[in-house]
């Protein structure tokens, strides 16, 4: 008979523990970017009253570029980008009362 000369696979799939923490760590801090950017286009886009690039007899406003903004969170630093508008005086996201 043959001998078995197989070798048990234990150690062929090796999970590195820190590097998986490191990409869920990147994916959510993308996640909240993608997020707050979004959030702030469609307030803009509110305060507007039209998207960007539509032709509109309502709109009150047209957007003059973005200035950027770093957000330190849980997730890690976000760069947000935040519309600017050229008529308003001041891009202000609405914010709760406290």
């Amino acid at each position: 008979m043959k001998e078995d000369t197989t070798k048990p696979l234990s150690k062929v799939i090796r999970i590195d523990e820190n590097e998986i923490r490191g990409h869920l760590d990147e994916m959510v801090r993308g996640t909240v970017e993608e997020t707050l950017n979004a959030t702030l286009d469609a307030e803009a886009d509110e305060m507007c009253q039209a998207q960007r690039y539509e032709r509109s007899a309502d709109r009150v406003d047209t957007r003059a570029g973005k200035y950027n903004r770093t957000l330190h969170t849980k997730a890690g630093e976000i760069e947000v980008k935040v519309p600017k508008l050229r008529k308003l005086e001041k891009f202000r996201p609405n914010r709760t009362q406290c």
